[in-house]
């Protein structure tokens, strides 16, 4: 029983040894396999690195201002008489906007010019009789400063009367509005809002270390969401003298030319400002850089000693670091670790590692704009 016992386990033994040594033997053949297996070549784009001028910018978001912006209101109460303009006209200075009624108030101008006429003749009458000694000196000065009073109340009179009419203050174009004869207004309610917008305002803010780059006269491109692919010319005016605490940023204004009525008051647009001379730089898209935290680096494409089953030299991609600089748009500038004329894989890098051979297809390459404008599909 024993000996059958021993010649079992043995025999166990020699079954798991077996197993055993093909499992390992299999797992050593494939891995020689695969060592000598060339490596598949990766698919990815690339490009020439070589120098472009740029235009060194600040950018800021503004907001468009009216030169100047009213909302026109009636110093007095009145029913209005008649509408002199249409919404969206466009106004002079002093022009009549609404006439309110003002039969009641001219009635009262003329009584109050008839008591001036009438305290002028007793005035002049009173002055020949001091001269014939008839009267008192005091009687002619009475006299006199009742008809300043008269004059007085008739020119107080004749202002209201005028505050009847109102006026454009300034010229511009008109807004909308809801104001209709026969309409009562009270004072101070609004009447139609006037903006003079041929030039426009554009108030932006810049943080306080990019102050020394702005100057009055200073050249601004303004684009406006509204007008895709249109940008505005235009200057800095003026720099506020007082430097914001709670933001540590300095108010600019700029004025920008608005013949066509384009821009309005209230919208939003992005500012940019040439700040100094321009710059060349070697320059990347940005998807050409893996940033790192021990550095960034991009792959270059070198050509090695082997050859494809076409006789094709075989490229492969070498990792290096690289000094990235500022940035413009889709572009880096690159400013140390790859030479002018230096092809550089600009996507599909993730898959790569010193020595993988690449296969460049520039069918489709990634965005390298200095402009990049947002696309809708």
């Amino acid at each position: 029983m024993k000996k059958r016992m021993v010649i079992m386990l043995v025999a166990v033994g020699i079954v798991l040894g077996g197993l055993v040594g093909f499992n390992w033997f299999k797992g050593y053949m494939m891995q020689k396999y695969m060592a000598s297996a060339p490596i598949p070549a990766s698919t990815v784009t690339a490009m020439k690195i070589d120098y472009q001028q740029w235009q060194p910018q600040l950018s800021a978001v503004g907001t468009l201002r009216a030169v100047r912006g009213v909302d026109v209101t009636t110093e007095v109460a009145g029913l209005v008489r008649s509408i002199e303009f249409k919404s969206g006209d466009e106004v002079k200075a002093g022009q009549v906007l609404v006439q309110l009624n003002a039969d009641s108030d001219i009635a009262q101008l003329h009584a109050l010019e008839a008591a001036a006429d009438l305290a002028s003749t007793v005035y002049e009458r009173d002055k020949q009789q001091l001269a014939a000694e008839v009267i008192s000196k005091a009687q002619v000065d009475t006299d006199a400063a009742d008809l300043k009073s008269k004059r007085a109340q008739v020119a107080q009179q004749a202002a209201l009367v005028e505050k009847k009419t109102i006026r454009a203050p300034f010229a511009g174009k008109l807004g909308i509005s809801t104001v209709n004869p026969g309409q009562y207004l009270n004072a101070g309610d609004k009447v139609v809002t006037l903006q003079t917008i041929d030039p426009i305002y554009i108030d932006f803010n810049l943080p306080q270390q990019q102050l020394p780059q702005v100057a009055i006269g200073q050249k601004v491109i303004l684009a406006a969401d509204a007008y895709k692919g249109i940008t505005f010319e235009g200057r800095v005016n003026a720099i506020n003298p007082k430097v914001d605490t709670n933001t540590r940023n300095v108010q600019i204004e700029a004025t920008i030319p608005n013949a066509k009525r384009q821009l309005l008051p209230g919208m939003y647009a992005t500012v940019k400002l040439n700040s100094g001379d321009e710059q060349r730089y070697l320059t990347l898209p940005q998807t050409a850089i893996t940033y790192n935290p021990y550095g960034d680096t991009v792959f270059v494409v070198k050509a090695s000693d082997k050859k494809d089953d076409k006789g094709n030299t075989v490229l492969t991609a070498q990792q290096v670091f690289v000094t990235t600089g500022p940035t413009r748009g889709d572009q880096v500038a690159i400013v140390k670790g790859v030479e002018p004329g230096t092809e550089v894989v600009t996507s599909g890098q993730v898959k790569l590692k010193n020595g993988s051979p690449v296969v460049i297809n520039n069918s489709v390459v990634p965005a390298n704009s200095p402009n990049p404008t947002p696309q809708e599909k």
